[in-house]
């Protein structure tokens, strides 16, 4: 085949890939749609991690012990204020909501194949970790993740073709979030924290050599937040401060990351990335919680018991009156409006909390 029909066909594909989205947007009913800012920055996004970003796939899990959250008053501000199983009031904001200016909506892991060429595929999954062993049985494990975006390439390259597929993929965002399960796992019963950040920053660096050979290029990267000042933490604590500890072991582990995200850009071409610190966005939001409007930064919105912290978010739970005041939704996730005040500074903000570029500048990245 010449060089020319070769293009040609490429092309066919790539304007039959834009025919799709335009359908699903016109027809998505009352899915989440994408933003008009979104479809101009990437074509589709790909996320990976655990709760943070997980938009209901622990849904479609069995087993008693796997983290959901499809109960009443999870998604009490979402639209229709219903449960849709993510670990919210209401929107996952780094995928979903306005700020981020990448919303896409997001399917669960086995999705429609042009859903998956439009929008983008959420394979999250609460309770996942960078090793398979953390929860091991009541997540989809990183590893498992990224084999599933596996079959969804595969899936759409027989719909439209590997070429088409190809440039798609080095066009799109590829969004991750994970670590913290593993260190919580670790925290609980530790032993040498050397090995411990070998093994993270090993799997971290495989999923993402894994994810460029199969043709991603553009990477945001969410770090470990604070994890010792996460309520059910701090309520472990008769004052309620934050466990240093805790903070330390993610701080190191972000250091890891951070270097590790400068030596794949050394040896794998073309990669290019935005890293999040919403380690040290936390920090400055628990310094100064009145700058964001909370009144509260140590218990959780919903919730039982001392700080919130005692039980998880339940049907009979005891709801805070104004969800936009808490830092805190339950007793480890941030609420709605947590999510759209880091959302909106690693999208486009300054570069305090964002390297080496914002989200903004990688989606822009040819």
């Amino acid at each position: 085949m010449g060089y020319g029909q070769a293009m040609k066909q490429v092309l066919v594909a790539v304007l039959a890939i834009i025919s799709i989205r335009r359908h699903l947007v016109a027809a998505a009913g009352d899915a989440v749609q994408p933003s008009s800012n979104a479809l101009k920055q990437v074509p589709a996004m790909y996320v990976f991690g655990d709760s943070t970003l997980d938009v209901g796939n622990n849904n479609y899990l069995a087993g008693a012990d796997v983290p959901r959250a499809n109960t009443p008053l999870h998604g009490i501000d979402y639209p229709g204020s219903k449960p849709t199983g993510r670990f919210s009031n209401g929107k996952e904001a780094r995928t979903e909501g306005e700020p981020s200016g990448l919303s896409v909506a997001p399917t669960r892991h086995h999705p429609p194949v042009v859903t998956a060429l439009a929008e983008g595929v959420s394979y999250a999954s609460a309770g996942a970790g960078i090793l398979d062993s953390t929860h091991a049985g009541d997540n989809i494990p990183l590893s498992k993740q990224v084999m599933y975006f596996e079959s969804t390439k595969a899936k759409m390259q027989a719909k439209v073709g590997s070429a088409a597929v190809r440039i798609l993929l080095s066009r799109s965002f590829f969004l991750i979030s994970v670590g913290s399960n593993d260190l919580f796992v670790f925290a609980a019963a530790p032993t040498d924290v050397v090995a411990l950040y070998s093994s993270l920053i090993s799997g971290y660096s495989a999923t993402i050599t894994s994810l460029y050979n199969m043709g991603a290029r553009k990477f945001g990267i969410l770090n470990v937040g604070l994890l010792g000042c996460v309520p059910t933490v701090r309520v472990l604590n008769s004052t309620g401060a934050c466990n240093d500890g805790l903070n330390l072991l993610a701080a190191g582990f972000d250091d890891a990351l951070k270097s590790l995200m400068v030596s794949l850009t050394a040896r794998l071409p073309g990669l290019v990335y935005s890293l999040a610190d919403f380690y040290s966005h936390t920090e400055v939001t628990l310094a100064n919680p009145q700058a964001s409007g909370y009144v509260n930064i140590d218990s959780a919105c919903c919730g039982g018991g001392r700080l919130g912290a005692e039980s998880d978010c339940l049907p009979n739970s005891t709801l805070c009156g104004d969800h936009d005041k808490f830092v805190f939704w339950d007793r480890v996730h941030p609420s709605q409006r947590a999510g759209e005040l880091s959302a909106a500074a690693f999208y486009d903000r300054p570069a305090e909390f964002t390297a080496p570029i914002n989200f903004k500048q990688l989606a822009r990245k040819i």
